[in-house]
């Protein structure tokens, strides 16, 4: 079941999580040593929630962001002055809102503030007829969010021994790389494969109506310049989630990681999202992550492109549409990245307990240049159980 074009199957595929790497080139592994308690911190956000729906998707992401082994709010990756800045979107496929965050401090979960923003969107225009906002960032983000009842967090307090001593290490070697030339500066990062870089974490869901909605969240990359913004929070770029307008349509949820900067001028939530209208899922998204990732002309001066997507989609099956009393959904929860690594999880509702997987690139295969793509097709029971 793994492979550049493999398949996999699985049965009651509902909701899926996904921790990629979001880090520079040579990270973006996750080491067998740590495979166990990734693969434990994906169960356990599947298994935390009993109801699948919206509310799955921030719930789900939320309790990523407090473990210490994901780089989404505890943990995080601290920038060039030592702080915790987070990125987070959800996006809501029925109603087609959006809330994100970006680089946002003090706030120990940055997708419930995203989360808030889309409701409060919901709400219809503020006083004196003004738009709600959708994305708000830094100072300004974490002041809405203690207004609408968001407990702030300080930094101190989401950071973890881990963190701290990375960014301890990576500022000395920043500052050794200053007085040594750029080749070697150069070499020193490419071969470097340091876990401290840790991931980014994303969720996708779909309900028994056949609602879907996707979320992200990321503390950025190690190191990074305040008041960076990733992926994590731009639109079309690190999360999409659409309801189908026609029977004829998919539904489609996608969560992206990876490079943030490579997904963002190619919009690859998007991209995904709108391939998936295709007959083969498997086709499409293998063909969009070559054509519209590793070979876009957005990207044409790079030679290691580096990013990840969970994509999910669904319809209702043929006999549903003709019969009233059969709602069933067709589901297919897909997986693609050219990292060399990207831990997933899932499960439906019906599910005692959650699958877990750490995906690969085949052997012999280049991060950045190749790709490893699985997943699996399902008929989930009546939409009415």
């Amino acid at each position: 079941e793994r492979g550049e074009t493999g398949k996999g199957k699985g049965e009651g595929l509902r909701g899926g999580i996904g921790i990629g790497p979001n880090c520079p080139p040579g990270a973006g592994y996750h080491s067998e040593s740590k495979a166990k308690e990734y693969k434990h911190v994906c169960k356990r956000a599947c298994q935390r929630v009993s109801c699948i729906s919206q509310k799955f998707v921030f719930k789900v992401d939320a309790y990523l962001q407090d473990s210490p082994f994901t780089n989404a709010g505890t943990g995080s990756n601290l920038n060039l002055s030592g702080e915790i800045e987070c990125d987070a979107s959800i996006m809501d496929g029925k109603s087609l809102n959006y809330g994100a965050v970006g680089a946002l401090s003090g706030i120990k979960n940055p997708v419930l503030v995203a989360r808030r923003l889309l409701s409060e969107t919901q709400k219809g225009k503020l006083s004196a007829g003004r738009i709600p906002p959708c994305f708000l960032v830094g100072k300004g983000a974490e002041q809405w969010a203690i207004s609408h009842g968001i407990p702030a967090c300080p930094t101190e307090k989401m950071t973890t021994k881990f963190s701290l001593s990375g960014y301890k290490r990576n500022k000395r070697k920043m500052e050794l790389a200053e007085q040594v030339e750029t080749k070697r500066k150069r070499q020193s990062c490419e071969h470097e494969n340091n876990s401290a870089c840790l991931d980014t974490v994303g969720a996708v869901v779909v309900d028994r109506e056949g609602n879907v909605a996707a979320a992200v969240s990321s503390g950025g990359l190690a190191m990074k310049h305040p008041g960076r913004v990733g992926q994590a929070a731009h639109y079309g770029c690190g999360c999409w989630a659409e309801n189908a307008r026609d029977i004829s349509l998919y539904s489609t949820a996608v969560s992206t990681s990876g490079s943030g900067e490579h997904l963002i001028r190619t919009m690859l939530a998007r991209e995904c999202s709108t391939a998936m209208q295709a007959e083969n899922a498997h086709q499409a998204l293998l063909e969009a992550m070559q054509n519209k990732f590793i070979s876009s002309p957005f990207l044409a001066g790079e030679d290691c492109v580096l990013g990840g997507v969970i994509v999910l989609r669904c319809c209702t099956c043929g006999e549903a549409q003709r019969s009233e009393d059969i709602q069933a959904l067709l589901v297919e929860f897909l997986w693609s990245h050219t990292t060399e690594s990207m831990c997933v999880g899932y499960m439906s509702a019906q599910d005692s307990k959650a699958r877990t997987h750490i995906s690969r690139l085949p052997p012999g295969a280049v991060a950045g240049q190749s790709l490893a793509i699985e997943g699996g097709v399902c008929r989930l029971g009546t939409m009415s159980d």
